[in-house]
């Protein structure tokens, strides 16, 4: 088994390479397979089971008025993701690295600190949605839930000891489920399409409490990690061997962005369509947990929809759980050159979640506020990814254009622009 799943890598690069030097002779999706895969793993962070939390209270309190912020923020992070893979193939260096050599020790310090802090709050949202999807669906405690969360969680990360790629088809297996999961709840809720319309086109707020949803919702959708780890998964996978490649081999990561974040933006746009037409327009305004939510689904859609609906979040919990604990591990190994056994920080970062499960505090406040707490992280890993993108010396060909630029300065201000509105609101 071992040494079938280590032929799945070398299979892989030599038809990557069979492709960038023109010797491939299938056509169609049989070319473009070997290069997906990195954006699959990172686009599990974008419908963790914070974006659960976010989308069921968006749309449950102010119906389709938020499914604007999701597109923009989908966009958004099809965007800053497609930079970041860039990045690592361009330089065959990820992120964390690049900062850990160019920045000053303090600051390297600071990003190493920081970066851990959004680490801490990123599984918390993730650990806290697996364990919650164990309770509802084989109803223990929360507590026993934790404990499976772990145990699968673990397991789901030992794969990496066997290469890139089995990894790789594990994570897309589970955002699969995730997928059709809410193709099936769409189905059976039945939005308005109007509605949906109206809400996706036209930008619009109702006060403050609009105001910290959509923060939630933009640090739910774009997730600082794996903005670092995205990099990390192209830099050594299938390598250019000229110019020529190099832009070949970007265009081919273009389309993993493009297919993974498009799944992705349906799922969020799906997540709050559904809370939508089920609770707000059913007057049910007020569901505001996760569990909440399960539990009114069954009686208003069926159980059918309820169990969907747990299975959903326990592969979203699983799987970006996962990817969250190897973005941890690259971002400690790159940022201060220490690595210690994955399962040992597995275990190290579910501490806080247990600890909020034994202080009793509702897990789907915590997932929201966490996803808030994510949106600040952003802005750190946007930075020197925009100036490190734009850098002719470190990027060659595959650097910014002028456009390039002026766009992704334009999203890193609209991000500290409502973090700022966020903060003020908030002593107002």
């Amino acid at each position: 088994m071992e040494n079938i799943m280590k032929k799945m890598d070398q299979k892989t690069i030599a038809r990557g390479q069979m492709v960038l030097n023109h010797t491939e002779k299938r056509r169609g999706f049989a070319r473009l397979l070997p290069f997906l895969g990195p954006a699959f793993i990172a686009s599990v962070a974008y419908v963790d089971p914070g974006n659960f939390a976010t989308n069921i209270q968006g749309g449950a309190t102010f119906g389709y008025e938020l499914l604007w912020v999701i597109l923009w923020a989908n966009l958004m992070a099809m965007f800053i993701q497609a930079l970041s893979s860039k990045l690592g193939i361009a330089t065959g260096k990820n992120l964390a690295t690049l900062i850990s050599e160019r920045y000053p020790k303090g600051f390297v310090w600071f990003y190493w600190i920081q970066t851990e802090i959004i680490a801490i709050f990123t599984d918390l949202a993730e650990f806290l949605g697996a364990s919650i999807a164990f309770q509802l669906l084989l109803g223990v405690p929360l507590f026993v839930g934790a404990i499976l969360s772990g145990i699968a969680t673990i397991f789901i990360l030992f794969f990496q000891d066997y290469g890139f790629r089995p990894f790789e088809i594990i994570i897309t297996l589970l955002l699969s489920v995730i997928a059709f999961s809410y193709v099936t709840e769409i189905f059976i809720s039945k939005p308005n399409g109007f509605g949906v319309l109206g809400g996706t086109l036209i930008p619009k707020f109702s006060g403050p409490e609009s105001v910290y949803m959509a923060a939630g919702i933009l640090g739910a959708t774009v997730m600082p990690h794996v903005i670092y780890l995205h990099s990390a998964l192209t830099e050594n996978r299938i390598k250019a061997q000229n110019e020529d490649q190099l832009k070949r081999l970007h265009k081919f990561n273009l389309l993993d962005v493009l297919i993974a974040m498009g799944i992705a933006g349906f799922v969020n746009m799906a997540m709050l369509m559904m809370a939508a037409s089920t609770f707000h327009f059913t007057g049910h305004q007020d569901v505001s947990s996760i569990s909440t939510a399960y539990m009114t689904l069954i009686p208003l859609l069926g159980g059918a929809a309820g169990f969907v609906f747990a299975i959903s979040l326990l592969a979203s919990g699983l799987s970006s759980s996962a990817v969250g604990t190897m973005s941890g591990q690259v971002l400690m190994q790159s940022f201060v050159k220490f690595k210690i056994p994955i399962w040992i920080r597995r275990i190290v970062t579910m501490i806080p979640s247990f600890i909020v499960i034994f202080l009793g505090i509702n897990p789907t406040n915590v997932l929201v506020f966490s996803q808030v707490v994510l949106s600040f992280g952003i802005v750190f890993a946007l930075v020197p990814l925009i100036q490190f993108t734009r850098d002719k010396t470190l990027m060659g060909k595959l650097a910014n254009g002028r456009f390039t630029n002026i766009l992704s300065w334009m999203i890193a201000s609209s991000v500290i622009a409502l973090n700022a509105f966020l903060i003020i609101s908030q002593f107002i």
